[in-house]
């Protein structure tokens, strides 16, 4: 399996928008109408959806246990209460929590991710990196659930040679 699968379920809209920035190089896919697209933004949601994105970052980045103030998860709380969601059951009598306008914004479609992954217990398992440089999200596949980096390979291989570096030095 990749180290940078897609996350299970609906987190995988979060992880795309958190990941819509790349923290390294600073591209901003909300920059472009595809990348906007992808989302179904209008150019004018541009700036509310930015806040989400930093707002989910910090939860990610939380998650991880690299978050120290939670002004960001303020922002969070505040704009998944605006996005008001109802249950809906199916045929079977499955249940689920879906957002109350049609067609539904993204802050309402992310609400409804987040909702689903808190009650299967996979949201605390959607984070950010810890190398300050990308802060990629991903979702934590390992047994323990301590995943650092979003990739061993790059991320995690650069830590480990800083940190040998600084000891040698």
């Amino acid at each position: 399996m990749n180290e940078r699968d897609s996350a299970p379920g609906g987190l995988a809209l979060v992880e795309a928008l958190v990941n819509s920035l790349n923290v390294e190089t600073g591209a901003d896919s909300l920059d472009t109408a595809e990348g906007r697209a992808a989302f179904a933004l209008a150019e004018p949601d541009v700036p509310a959806a930015r806040t989400l994105r930093e707002a989910l970052r910090a939860a990610c980045l939380a998650h991880a246990g690299h978050c120290s103030d939670d002004s960001p998860l303020c922002v969070l709380d505040r704009l998944l209460a605006d996005a008001p969601l109802r249950v809906t059951v199916d045929a079977a009598g499955g249940a689920a929590l879906c957002p109350v306008q049609e067609p539904p914004g993204l802050t309402a479609r992310i609400a409804a991710a987040v909702a689903a992954a808190s009650a299967d217990g996979t949201w605390a398992r959607l984070k950010a990196c810890e190398a300050a440089d990308c802060q990629w999200a991903y979702y934590d596949r390992s047994p323990a659930g301590r995943r650092r980096w979003c990739s061993m390979s790059v991320c995690g291989a650069r830590a480990k040679m800083r940190t040998y570096r600084a000891r040698r030095g």
